[in-house]
């Protein structure tokens, strides 16, 4: 059991375990990402957070202690020239770490301990995130007008809407048709039935004439 047993000693003696964090927290603030072990990465974020806190305030004092735990110049001066400015912002928090799976031989969960504001691929796709995301509510008051260009969606209804349009007006050009059509059609059955009582009434009249010329002859 590790009751009140907060420190992890990574098996490995004090000046050891020490001197193994203060090169990695040299090598994080050199490069802003390492690559390392999750217990190492949980106690390295434990050592080096309360020096990046520190570097906030840039004063003889707290170059001098911030060096008593790196024990290296350039790393210090990094630490308060560039890392501190660009944390100023952030109340604690400075570090990540993304676990990338486990070692092979010992099977060791491995994992990407970095600095939080120099990632800039993450920073990128929150910034993107909140322009997309508009506030709707459903409160009265004047609409505004959009001026954004058309999208795909409204080119496509555009289009639907045109075929319709193109549809129905050639419905109503077949249905004129038909009706000449049809048209045409009663006007020459009338026609028709104008002209057959004339043919029957000079057929009947061609009889009466053969008959008379007949009775005439007798």
């Amino acid at each position: 059991m590790r009751h009140r047993k907060k420190i992890n000693h990574l098996s490995r003696k004090t000046a050891h375990r020490k001197a193994m964090l203060s090169n990695m927290a040299n090598s994080l603030i050199m490069h802003k990402r390492i690559q390392t072990t999750v217990a190492k990465a949980k106690a390295l974020r434990i050592f080096v957070e309360p020096l990046i806190t520190k570097s906030k305030t840039d004063t003889t004092h707290s170059r001098r202690v911030v060096f008593s735990y790196l024990k290296d110049k350039h790393a210090v001066s990094e630490l308060f020239r560039d890392v501190s400015a660009k944390v100023a912002d952030r109340p604690g928090g400075y570090t990540r770490i993304i676990k990338t799976g486990y070692r092979l031989g010992d099977n060791a969960e491995m994992c990407i301990i970095e600095l939080v504001d120099y990632n800039e691929n993450l920073l990128g796709k929150k910034v993107e995130e909140k322009a997309k995301t508009t506030r709707r509510s459903r409160r009265g008051g004047s609409k505004k007008k959009s001026t954004e260009t058309p999208t795909e969606n409204s080119v496509v209804k555009e289009n639907l809407e045109e075929k319709k349009q193109k549809s129905n007006d050639a419905v109503k050009d077949e249905a004129v048709v038909e009706e000449k059509i049809v048209g045409e059609k009663k006007t020459e059955e009338l026609i028709a039935e104008e002209a057959e009582p004339e043919d029957i009434k000079s057929e009947d009249n061609k009889a009466e004439k053969e008959d008379n010329d007949s009775s005439t002859e007798k």
